[in-house]
């Protein structure tokens, strides 16, 4: 997993801007497949409340989620 994308995958899940899988593997220059292995990462690693929300065809979070990427 490349924390790059972690970081950007988490700004555009708070500011509700994923779209779609393939627009979000757009975004993120990754392929489909890998966007879902990354979302399932922060799920079940981080426990990133992720949702994908059929009414916005966009990912976004459940409830308020903060991560901490300082050491």
């Amino acid at each position: 997993m490349d924390i790059r994308i972690i970081i950007k995958l988490h700004e555009l899940l708070k500011a509700e801007r994923t779209g779609n899988p393939k627009e979000l593997s757009y975004k993120l220059g990754i392929s489909e497949r890998t966007v879902f292995n990354y979302i399932s990462f922060m799920k079940t690693e981080l426990n990133a409340p992720i949702i994908f929300n059929t009414q916005l065809k966009n990912y976004c979070y459940e409830r308020d989620c903060e991560l901490c990427f300082k050491g």
